[in-house]
Protein backbone atom coordinates (compact mmCIF):
# COMPACT_ATOMS: atom_id res chain seq x y z
CA UNK A 1 0.00 0.00 0.00
CA UNK A 2 0.70 3.62 -0.36
CA UNK A 3 0.33 6.05 2.46
CA UNK A 4 0.74 10.12 2.52
CA UNK A 5 3.40 10.77 4.56
CA UNK A 6 4.18 14.56 5.73
CA UNK A 7 7.49 15.50 6.99
CA UNK A 8 7.76 18.46 8.59
CA UNK A 9 11.17 20.66 9.70
CA UNK A 10 11.06 22.05 13.28
CA UNK A 11 13.67 23.97 15.39
CA UNK A 12 15.65 20.86 16.33
CA UNK A 13 14.87 18.36 13.41
CA UNK A 14 12.08 16.82 11.07
CA UNK A 15 8.80 15.06 12.18
CA UNK A 16 6.63 12.82 10.00
CA UNK A 17 3.54 11.26 10.18
CA UNK A 18 0.69 9.54 8.05
CA UNK A 19 -2.98 10.99 8.23
CA UNK A 20 -4.37 7.37 7.28
CA UNK A 21 -2.34 6.01 10.41
CA UNK A 22 -3.72 8.28 13.36
CA UNK A 23 -1.48 8.12 16.08
CA UNK A 24 1.52 7.10 14.38
CA UNK A 25 4.20 9.79 14.22
CA UNK A 26 8.30 9.97 14.90
CA UNK A 27 10.88 12.59 14.74
CA UNK A 28 14.95 12.34 13.61
CA UNK A 29 17.66 15.17 13.66
CA UNK A 30 17.89 14.58 10.07
CA UNK A 31 15.21 14.69 7.20
CA UNK A 32 17.10 10.84 6.19
CA UNK A 33 17.02 9.17 9.64
CA UNK A 34 13.10 10.65 9.54
CA UNK A 35 12.26 8.89 6.31
CA UNK A 36 13.79 5.78 7.56
CA UNK A 37 11.94 5.99 10.82
CA UNK A 38 8.63 6.45 9.30
CA UNK A 39 9.22 3.61 7.23
CA UNK A 40 10.00 1.23 10.20
CA UNK A 41 7.01 2.28 12.48
CA UNK A 42 4.85 1.79 9.38
CA UNK A 43 5.91 -1.59 9.05
CA UNK A 44 5.63 -2.16 12.82
CA UNK A 45 2.41 -0.55 13.36
CA UNK A 46 0.96 -2.59 10.29
CA UNK A 47 2.40 -6.46 11.26
CA UNK A 48 0.72 -5.41 14.76
CA UNK A 49 -2.75 -4.81 13.48
CA UNK A 50 -2.13 -7.91 11.29
CA UNK A 51 -1.50 -10.04 14.16
CA UNK A 52 -4.34 -8.38 15.96
CA UNK A 53 -6.99 -9.10 13.60
CA UNK A 54 -7.76 -5.22 13.33
CA UNK A 55 -8.52 -4.00 9.92
CA UNK A 56 -5.74 -2.22 7.95
CA UNK A 57 -6.60 1.30 6.75
CA UNK A 58 -7.29 1.82 3.33
CA UNK A 59 -4.74 5.12 2.15
CA UNK A 60 -7.19 7.84 1.63
CA UNK A 61 -4.99 11.27 1.94
CA UNK A 62 -4.45 13.28 -0.67
CA UNK A 63 -1.96 16.27 -1.26
CA UNK A 64 -2.19 19.34 -3.04
CA UNK A 65 -0.50 22.84 -3.47
CA UNK A 66 -1.91 25.83 -4.04
CA UNK A 67 -0.23 29.26 -4.84
CA UNK A 68 -1.72 32.01 -3.35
Amino acid sequence: MKYLIVYEKSSNGWGAYAPDLPGLGVAGKTLEETKQLIREAIEFHLEGMRQHGDPIPVPNSQTEYITV
